[in-house]
C-alpha cells in the first residue's frame, strides 16, 4: 500500500488523446448553497526546523482556506501555480502545456469577503506528493455547505509548493529511504503542522468565522493515515476520517480514540466487497472506542477520492475505476458532508446508519 500511495501519477502513464489534450480543465461545481471564496496564507512555525531541511530553522507551510462568501461575484481563484502545474504534470502521460493545471476553472472567488460566525472549520491534508490543490474540489464543497476549510500543504511532501515571494521548493523528503521510520516520521511531522495550522487560525482574524469546538480533519491517502495521529496529538480535532490511507506504520496507541471516526475505502477486491484486506485498518478499528464507521466504494481505485481522478477523466487518461470521476467525487462529498454534518453540527442523517440507494456503490464494511 505505501507503495501506492508513493506511486501514484496524476494519471496513469497512458497518453491522453490529441482533442482530450486541448481541454481546459474544471472542477465540478459544489453541491451547497452558499458561494465560496478562498484565499492562500503563508504561515511561518519558527519554534521548529523544517524536518526535511535541517537547514531551514522553520517550518514554512501554504494553506488554502476555503469558507462561505458574502458574494458569488469576483475573480476565480488560481488552482496552482504554472510551477505547481508542471511538476503535477511530469510523467502524467497527459500530452498538454505544462501550465494547464493553472488555467482549470474552479468555483471559488478569490480573496472574497466571508460570511458568517462561529463556523465548523474542517482541515484537509493531501496525499504524499500531492499538491495540497488536489483536494480543492471537495474543499469547495465543505464551504459551500457552511464549513471553514483549511487545505495544508506540508512543504517538501509534495512534488511542489509555490511560495509568495516566487520560490517554488519540491520534494525533499522524497530523497529519504521510505522505511518504516520515515512514515512515523511524516505522520508525526503532519500532526504538528495541523496543530501549528490550529493555533494561527483560531488566535488571528479568522478566529470569528471559526468555532474552536467544532473541528474536524480529513485526508487521502497517507493525509487520511495522518489523521488518527492529529487526533491522538490535539484533542481540538473532534471527528476525523481516513480516506484511503494505509495506517500500518503508526498504529494508534491504546486505549485509542473514543472521538467520532471513518474509514472511507476504494474497492480493494473486485469481486468481494468489504475483503478482509486492511489488517491495519481492522487494527485500528478494534481500538476506536466511540462512533466509528468503515464504508467502501465500488468501482473506485486510490485517486478517485480527488481531483486527480478528475482530470484524468476529462483528459482521457484511464486510471482503472469503473465508477466514473465525477460519480466518485459525488459520493465523497455527500459521505464526508454526513459525517461532518452529524458529528460538528449535530445533524444526524440516515446516509450513515445503513445502506442508501441513493449510492448503491457504497458498502459498509463494519
Amino acid at each position: 500500500m505505501r507503495g501506492l500511495v508513493a506511486g501514484v501519477a496524476l494519471a496513469l502513464a497512458v497518453s491522453a488523446t490529441p482533442a482530450a489534450a486541448d481541454t481546459t480543465p474544471y472542477l465540478p461545481a459544489p453541491a451547497g448553497h452558499r458561494p465560496v471564496g478562498t484565499t492562500s496564507l503563508y504561515l511561518k512555525d519558527t519554534s521548529r526546523a523544517d524536518p526535511w531541511v535541517p537547514s531551514m530553522p522553520y517550518r514554512e507551510l501554504m494553506v488554502s482556506v476555503f469558507y462561505p462568501a458574502a458574494s458569488a461575484t469576483g475573480p476565480k481563484a488560481q488552482y496552482v501555480t504554472p510551477a505547481e502545474s508542471a511538476a503535477m504534470l511530469t510523467g502524467s502521460g497527459i500530452e498538454a502545456a505544462p501550465d494547464v493545471l493553472s488555467k482549470t476553472r474552479t468555483n471559488s472567488v478569490a480573496q472574497a469577503r466571508p460570511a458568517g460566525r462561529d463556523l465548523p472549520l474542517v482541515v484537509l491534508s493531501p496525499g504524499y506528493l500531492r499538491p495540497r490543490a488536489t483536494l480543492t474540489a471537495l474543499a469547495e464543497d465543505l464551504a459551500s455547505h457552511g464549513y471553514v476549510v483549511a487545505l495544508v500543504g506540508h512543504t517538501y511532501e509534495d512534488v511542489a509548493t509555490s511560495f509568495p515571494d516566487g520560490r517554488t521548493v519540491g520534494c525533499a523528503s522524497c530523497e529519504v529511504a521510505h522505511d518504516h521510520a520515515f512514515w512515523q516520521k511524516l505522520e508525526a511531522g503532519r500532526a504538528t503542522d495541523v496543530s501549528f495550522v490550529l493555533d494561527k487560525l483560531t488566535h488571528s482574524a479568522w478566529a470569528g468565522l471559526i468555532d474552536p469546538n467544532r473541528i474536524g480533519m480529513a485526508g487521502h491517502s497517507v493525509g487520511g493515515a495522518s489523521v488518527t495521529p492529529a487526533m491522538v496529538a490535539d484533542p481540538r480535532i473532534r471527528a476525523g476520517i481516513n480516506i484511503d490511507g494505509a495506517t500500518n506504520d503508526v498504529p494508534l496507541t491504546p486505549p485509542g480514540l473514543s472521538r467520532p471516526f471513518m474509514f472511507m475505502s476504494h474497492q480493494l477486491d473486485p469481486v468481494t466487497r468489504c475483503a478482509p484486506q486492511r489488517p491495519d485498518w481492522e487494527q485500528d478499528w478494534a481500538q476506536l472506542a466511540g462512533w466509528k464507521r468503515w464504508i467502501e466504494v465500488a468501482g473506485t481505485v486510490h485517486p478517485s477520492f480527488t481531483d486527480v481522478a478528475l482530470f484524468a477523466d476529462q483528459y482521457g487518461v484511464d486510471i482503472g475505476a469503473t465508477t466514473t470521476a465525477q460519480r466518485a467525487q459525488a459520493i465523497t462529498r455527500a459521505y464526508v458532508n454526513a459525517f461532518f454534518d452529524r458529528h460538528l453540527r449535530g445533524r444526524p442523517s440516515s446516509l450513515l446508519d445503513a445502506p442508501s440507494s441513493r449510492y448503491p456503490e457504497v458498502a459498509f464494511c463494519h
